[in-house]
Formats: structure tokens, sequence, C-alpha cells
């Protein structure tokens, strides 16, 4: 598999500092962007959404700089 160019470029989170590879896209180009868990603005959740936005932006900033290289 290696041969045939699988795994080529994958980034192992827990090797990348802050443990999030934020660049790095494993789902397929039709499912990119896709949100499937939204948390309500009730209890804890309102705190889980804050920390999904933000990481979320950061995501969305790692790949806005990897695409203007």
């Amino acid at each position: 598999m290696k041969g045939l160019g699988y795994g080529k470029g994958y980034q192992y989170d827990h090797d990348v500092d802050g443990g999030v590879a934020f660049d790095q896209q494993c789902l397929p180009d039709a499912l990119d962007g896709t949100a499937f868990y939204t948390p309500t603005d009730r209890g804890l959740e309102s705190r889980f959404r804050e920390k999904l936005e933000a990481l979320r932006d950061m995501r969305r900033e790692a790949r806005a700089t990897r695409t203007s290289r």
C-alpha cells in the first residue's frame, strides 16, 4: 500500500504541536466541511460549541496558509 502512495503526507496528530494537524484532510473531498455535530447553546454543550468553533477557525487558517504557499 505504501508503494501505491497510501498515507503519503499523513501527519500523526500526537507528533504535531498542539496535538492536532489542522491542515490535514482525511475525509473525501465531497464530505470536507460537513458538520457532523452541532452543539446546542444549552448547558455544557455551549462550551463544546465554543471549542468546536475555535478548532474550526484554526483549521480554516491552517488550510489557508497551506494553500497560499
